[in-house]
């Protein structure tokens, strides 16, 4: 997505909101190490020298929040945090379980708390379905084991076709967008319908902001981001990931034990491989992550795409700000649901995985 800068609003002098109140909420987006804590930072105290009105950033990266876990999540260190006020960094101890529906409730609270004492909320983060709930329309339809285990039988007693016609029969625009042999798919659409009384598209994420908002995205060549993950994996082991690991270890609870490289290490810890596979294999699973979060931030039309560690990153980000807080991007941006194919079912409100 590298060249799909938005250079317009760069072009534009940056023009001061008269209030907090005009301001949107900006979300910093982009594929791990692409240098979205930094941007944050600076784009924090740009905005906040042009407008008058001050700046704090609220994290979106689901592993960030645990307590101790600051190598391997490549957490701000105390020096960026004392930049900027930071929220949602550590403030849940590793044994909690996470899941994003109790994020999205932490962090519009935390909005709502920084937008009433005249803040302006930066999201910054790579986990983007963390970072979409926060702003979008999104909500997670409880489940219900017992529903779900029956439903699984019937597809067992009666098959996958059967059961995929009866969603049919209640739900047209979801089964016409599905896999009649995706059974896990079929039995989740046919539990939210039971469980809601309402039909299970209409439940889906939409692209449309509940909270006015502007979105920031990071993007570098395959190559440069990389080098740059390869680079973060090694400061990882020169600032002491294998300690963390085996301190944190005895703690770890389901959720944050899935964070990329613990496992990895775990294994060390356990004589199951040394630590040039483990950091080896770290650098490969955090590039074939990068390229999934690209996947996932690149069907979003409403992020203005950036180069990340291109000159003036910041001041052409805040124009972008600027320009959004007058208004330029709201007629492109409520039709951005109809520009998006949804892929049914991929939205379950059990824990990060």
């Amino acid at each position: 997505m590298a060249g799909m800068e938005k250079s317009d609003a760069a072009d534009q002098d940056d023009a001061k909101p008269s209030d907090a109140a005009a301001v949107r909420v900006v979300s910093i987006v982009g594929p791990t190490a692409s240098g979205k804590t930094r941007l944050g930072i600076d784009l924090a105290r740009r905005l906040t020298q042009a407008d008058g009105i001050p700046c704090e950033i609220v994290n979106a990266d689901a592993y960030q929040m645990y307590r101790g876990m600051d190598v391997g999540t490549a957490k701000p260190t105390p020096e960026e945090r004392a930049e900027v006020p930071h929220h949602l960094i550590d403030c849940i101890d590793p044994d909690e379980n996470m899941s994003v529906a109790l994020f999205q409730d932490m962090a519009r609270r935390c909005i709502r708390e920084l937008q009433g004492r005249g803040v302006r909320p930066i999201l910054v983060g790579g986990s983007g379905l963390y970072a979409r709930a926060a702003i979008d329309d999104i909500s997670f339809p409880p489940t219900d084991p017992a529903v779900r285990s029956r439903l699984e039988k019937e597809a067992e007693d009666i098959g996958p076709d059967a059961l995929f016609e009866r969603l049919r029969g209640k739900d047209p625009e979801a089964a016409a967008h599905m896999d009649p042999k995706n059974v896990r798919r079929t039995v989740r659409a046919l539990e939210v319908i039971e469980l809601t009384g309402r039909t299970y598209s209409s439940t889906l994420p939409r692209y449309h902001y509940v909270i006015p908002s502007v979105q920031i995205g990071l993007d570098m060549s395959r190559e440069q981001l990389d080098r740059r993950i390869d680079e973060r994996t090694r400061l990882m082991r020169e600032q002491g990931f294998v300690d963390e690991v085996e301190r944190l270890r005895p703690h770890l609870g389901v959720t944050a034990s899935r964070a990329l490289g613990y496992q990895q290490i775990a294994d060390v810890l356990d004589g199951l491989m040394d630590e040039d596979e483990a950091f080896a294999l770290i650098a490969q699973k955090t590039r074939r992550l990068a390229r999934k979060q690209m996947g996932w931030f690149g069907r979003d039309p409403r992020i203005h795409w950036l180069t990340a560690g291109s000159p003036g990153l910041a001041e052409r980000a805040a124009a972008i700000v600027h320009e959004a807080d007058r208004g330029a991007y709201d007629a492109i941006d409520a039709h951005a649901d109809e520009y998006v194919q949804h892929h049914l079912g991929t939205l379950r409100t059990e824990r990060l995985g």
